[in-house]
């Protein structure tokens, strides 16, 4: 580990490629982060698709309805 190092060793050291423990430590964290944004943005989409989904039966069911009254109104038109 790095313990007893100095700061300017522990970076000599990273240079060289070695992956020291703080700095794993936090590019794990970074990783974990980045998972769980991943996890939420699924789940935000999948919310967002219900919603739209919503939006447009209720649209349809408009429009349906709209087209019904215009042709009960041409029928009685006729009569």
């Amino acid at each position: 580990g790095e313990i007893g190092l100095k700061t300017e060793q522990i970076e000599s050291f990273e240079k060289l490629g070695y992956v020291m423990s703080g700095s794993r430590h936090a590019r794990m964290n970074a990783v974990r982060m980045r998972k769980e944004n991943q996890v939420y943005s699924a789940e935000e989409k999948a919310a967002m698709a219900a919603l739209n989904k919503e939006e447009r039966a209720a649209k349809e069911q408009r429009v349906l309805d709209d087209f019904r009254r215009l042709v009960a109104e041409q029928i009685e038109q006729r009569r």
